[in-house]
């Protein structure tokens, strides 16, 4: 599910599900977050996440699993003990690189946003469809990464839109072509881990402090609680299933 490779201080991490684009289910969720989690104390500096195949970063919550049509096959922890990777991302004191290399929808730009620097391919493609899903996805998060009017029309519209938007909208530090996106990426991730760790900590600690709201988020999690599952919700997911997966 996730290939963990360390290259000097940087890990390297993939979301392996090519056969369903790396979508998030059960199993990628947890030992996503799990490799997150063992990062620091496991000695990395630096983290960069990408997927694997050439046509996907993350497209979002396995909608087969996520709908009932197919069950979790992985043995996995109790609910209640698993890791849950956007969570990690956004709790890990270390730096944060997503290599951003084709589809990145749903809970896969959640993941991505949760990162802290985003270099993407010039084919990546970007959605943010909670609203046609009947949820809330990146309302707390992304406004402090591309302003109030351009996170309300990505949310809101829940359209499709393209990399050279995503840079032009501040969600992007820079485009690459796809073979020079990982390289690009890890480069960077180099010469972070070579700084002081301690003066690097301590910024992305202040600048997290000086741009997330603790508030905001738990207002997110509190709406999904309460939207996820209502008949609304639910004949939502079902049909957009249906559309994408034919299931």
């Amino acid at each position: 599910m996730v290939i963990e490779e360390r290259r000097g201080d940087v890990l390297l991490l993939t979301m392996n599900r090519v056969e369903r684009h790396n979508a998030l289910n059960a199993a990628l969720n947890h030992w996503l977050g799990d490799a997150v989690r063992r990062a620091d104390s496991e000695g990395a500096k630096v983290i960069v996440l990408t997927g694997a195949g050439p046509k996907s970063f993350c497209a979002g919550g396995d909608m087969l699993e996520m709908s009932g049509v197919e069950a979790n096959a992985t043995p996995l922890p109790p609910a209640d003990e698993r890791a849950n990777a956007s969570d990690e991302l956004s709790r890990t004191p270390l730096p944060v690189i997503a290599a951003i290399n084709g589809y990145c929808y749903g809970g896969g730009a959640r993941l991505a946003i949760a990162c802290d620097i985003r270099l993407a391919s010039e084919t990546a493609t970007f959605r943010l469809p909670g609203a046609e899903y009947g949820l809330v996805v990146g309302a707390a998060t992304l406004p402090r990464l591309v302003g109030t009017s351009k996170a309300k029309e990505w949310i809101y519209t829940a359209r499709k839109f393209e990399a050279a938007e995503a840079l032009a909208s501040g969600l992007l530090s820079s485009l690459h072509a796809p073979e020079e996106l990982l390289p690009a990426a890890l480069e960077m991730a180099e010469l972070i881990a070579s700084h002081s760790q301690e003066s690097v900590r301590e910024s992305k600690r202040v600048i997290d402090l000086a741009t997330l709201s603790d508030e905001a988020q738990a207002a997110e999690v509190e709406a999904n609680s309460r939207l996820r599952g209502s008949d609304a919700q639910t004949a939502r997911f079902r049909d957009a299933t249906r559309r994408v997966t034919g299931r």
